[in-house]
């Protein structure tokens, strides 16, 4: 069965500035390296719908959404942090990139799809409840996550974040629900400049000191993410796909290869095999140097398709 390719050309549309470094030829350069590798056409394609404001009211409030609509601008940029900005396209973006969350978990559970990669932005993993920050609006995963759970009756979903930033919006979302096993691997010391406990059986955090390459990541993957997994025994695996922690990228100070991600996928899909059916939905957070993460997420998706 094919493994599904959820976009939309708005998500393209948003911008925060010439030089910022969440930029619309991030997902450019995904699809040309899947062109590159024969990917791309294997690929079940669909577009992305916007996601409703039922989808959205189940992580975020009412108010919430609503005041992102207002703060939309009619022209040039509006501020929401220091390093985060509205154009008119983005809210509209932002609706596209969580409604494709929600496209793919529903075609991966009825059986359209074996798997699903998301190829979208604006990316979500720091937007809190009712807070947008860090590049994020919507927090795409954790909609992905309730719209299981709540509409499709799901009793457990884990989610794997290895973006090299701490998932901070997500596992402030989840932190009271037991249904979902969060498991992250980030920098630490670095932006959000959180470093929370690890609260066994439901948050799993593996912060890395700077410098730490694949040793380290695997070594956090197969000691503290595996047990938690398989105990776990998730019915769906969701994916927060960031690639800053690649080597190339400046973001951070992390050592990561192409073949992590590729490896860390495969890992992934095992435990799907085993647990959930081989369903997994995974969505682009970070990644900022062009060529590493066009590399590494053709690998992750490489891997989605094939182990």
């Amino acid at each position: 069965m094919a493994v599904a390719f959820v976009t939309h050309a708005h998500c393209h549309l948003h911008r925060m500035g010439d030089h910022h470094p969440e930029r619309p030829a991030r997902l450019n350069a995904i699809v040309d390296e899947l062109h590159a590798r024969g990917l791309y056409d294997v690929l079940l394609h669909h577009e992305a719908p916007r996601a409703s404001v039922e989808q959205l009211i189940r992580v975020h409030p009412l108010a919430y959404v609503e005041d992102l609509s207002n703060r939309s601008p009619a022209e040039g940029l509006a501020h929401i942090d220091p390093d985060t900005w509205m154009c008119p396209e983005t809210f509209e973006a932002a609706l596209r990139a969580a409604g494709a969350n929600v496209l793919a978990t529903d075609l991966v559970l009825t059986g359209a799809a074996s798997r699903a990669f998301c190829n979208v932005r604006p990316p979500g993993h720091h937007a809190t409840r009712a807070t947008a920050m860090g590049f994020c609006f919507f927090n795409n995963v954790a909609v992905a996550a309730r719209h299981a759970l709540d509409h499709h009756g799901l009793e457990r979903v884990a989610i794997l974040d290895f973006d090299v930033h701490l998932g901070n919006g997500t596992e402030d979302i989840f932190k009271d629900d037991g249904r979902v096993l969060l498991c992250s691997s980030y920098q630490y010391p670095l932006w959000p400049d959180m470093n929370p406990p690890t609260q066994p059986g439901h948050i799993v955090n593996c912060p890395l000191p700077p410098g730490s390459g694949s040793d380290a990541f695997r070594a956090a993957v197969q000691q503290h993410w595996l047990p938690a997994l398989e105990a776990f025994a998730p019915q769906l695996l969701l994916i927060s796909a960031g690639f800053d922690a690649h080597g190339a990228d400046d973001m951070s100070h992390l050592r990561f290869t192409t073949a992590d991600y590729a490896w860390v996928t495969e890992v992934a899909c095992g435990v799907a095999d085993r647990h959930a059916q081989g369903r997994i939905v995974s969505t682009l957070e970070g990644g900022y140097d062009l060529g590493s993460l066009a590399a590494s997420a053709a690998a992750h998706i490489e891997k989605l398709v094939f182990a």
